[in-house]
């Protein structure tokens, strides 16, 4: 929630009902909240009344929400006492039946996590990103110099997916001219059933994941019987931490890397624009030092949030923020919400690209499931507005942004700009 801009009519009603509601009535995982932006109003009184919420669901089942800062940090540092493990519900809220989970390392307690995050982490080395660096803003500039300069269009479509499945085409090395199923996959993967028209029902879902898996399976065999490579699938295929996985591993590990690569990325380059037509004070600022991108970059990351939460499990009875957590007892850690805790960011529902301390964020989260692609995130952002200040005096806004309806993806499946050159 934009909390420095004037509230529409919408908003108002929305921050209303949130402060006026029992608290044992607020339900913070209603997808509506999102896709309207009037969430944060919620969160913004949870955290001053009952920062360690517990909630029911008739989807989810009984939780806590954990909305500040400081308590959240806690819970994410703490793997051996709260657990992402698939066994114990994994990473998400909604607790699947047992032989349905997907696996994968980010939904591994350790040993496993540690050994296969460590398959895959040499791809974004700093040797690896320093020679990514050059292709990354050779297409970021072809993408820019391609969007049309006297008329409306999407950002989402044209520059946020297509920049960010180019690059997860080359971390696969998967077929380029296939690369748009990359997003496709990412989108399936982050959907619920009925709730968007292009996946009717679970049945659907699984069978556009079944495809996925068929996909990459005959990737994996091509990999796997060649020397290795610098490409994830055969980093997979070659390390012994992973090359004995089970198709549902393998599979899981594969959406796991196509939605970080994809989710993260796209909807900061989304929420970046809009951001900065909504405070032209800090595109001034961008213009006029364009060596603050620094700390632009951050900024953005923390602003949007591109992951609203991520779950854990507690694997003991244990105490947070004053509330006794229970064994088994699930918590949602809403990123979102801490990214705009007052008591811990100076200023936090404000946009402000010069902060003194940029990085004080939880979007990537912290512990041993800190992003692993993070400083791919943000090169990639970084040159995004590298290009864009040496072309565009600005990106107005010229429609309404549509949001993803999701609790757990917080980004924009449209965004109507127009270009003004410079």
């Amino acid at each position: 929630m934009n909390q420095d801009l004037p509230l529409t009519e919408l908003s108002r009603l929305a921050r209303d009902e949130a402060f006026a509601l029992p608290l044992d009535q607020i339900d913070v995982t209603k997808p509506r909240l999102f896709q309207d932006d009037t969430i944060g109003h919620y969160f913004e009184r949870l955290r001053r009344d009952d920062p360690v919420h517990w909630q029911t669901n008739e989807f989810y089942g009984p939780f806590w929400s954990v909305t500040k800062y400081q308590d959240i940090l806690h819970v994410d540092s703490s793997h051996g006492l709260y657990s992402s493990d698939w066994s114990q519900g994994g990473i998400a809220l909604f607790d699947g039946p047992m032989d349905e989970r997907l696996q994968m390392f980010i939904a591994m307690d350790p040993p496993k996590h540690d050994e296969q995050r460590k398959a895959v982490a040499p791809i974004v080395a700093p040797a690896n990103l320093a020679a990514m660096e050059a292709t990354i803003r050779e297409r970021t500039a072809l993408v820019l110099d391609s969007l049309p300069r006297d008329e409306p269009f999407d950002w989402v479509e044209r520059v946020s997916i297509e920049l960010t499945t180019q690059m997860l085409a080359t971390l696969f090395d998967f077929p380029f001219e296939d690369r748009h199923l990359l997003t496709w996959w990412s989108d399936v993967t982050t959907s619920v059933p009925g709730t968007d028209h292009r996946i009717e029902s679970p049945e659907a879902r699984l069978a556009e994941l079944g495809k996925c898996l068929a996909y990459f399976t005959r990737l994996w065999n091509e990999r796997v019987n060649a020397p290795p490579q610098g490409d994830l699938i055969s980093m997979l295929a070659h390390s012994p931490a992973t090359r004995n996985m089970s198709p549902r591993e393998y599979l899981g590990n594969l959406l796991l890397l196509i939605v970080g690569g994809n989710d993260t990325t796209r909807n900061s380059m989304s929420g970046s624009v809009l951001a900065m037509h909504q405070h032209p004070a800090e595109w001034a600022k961008l213009r006029a030092n364009p060596a603050l991108v620094d700390s632009l970059v951050p900024e953005i990351i923390r602003w949007q949030t591109p992951l609203a939460y991520m779950r854990r499990t507690a694997l003991a009875d244990t105490e947070l923020g004053g509330k006794s957590i229970k064994k088994g007892d699930k918590l949602a850690m809403w990123y979102l919400s801490g990214n705009r805790d007052e008591t811990a960011i100076e200023r936090a529902g404000q946009f402000i690209i010069d902060r003194a301390r940029p990085r004080q964020h939880l979007s990537f989260g912290f512990g041993i499931h800190r992003c692993v692609g993070n400083r791919l995130a943000e090169m990639q952002l970084k040159i995004l507005w590298q290009e864009i200040g040496t072309r565009f005096e600005a990106i107005e806004v010229v429609g309404e942004p549509e949001r993803v309806k999701s609790n757990f993806v917080h980004g924009f499946s449209r965004l109507p700009v127009q270009l003004v050159q410079r």
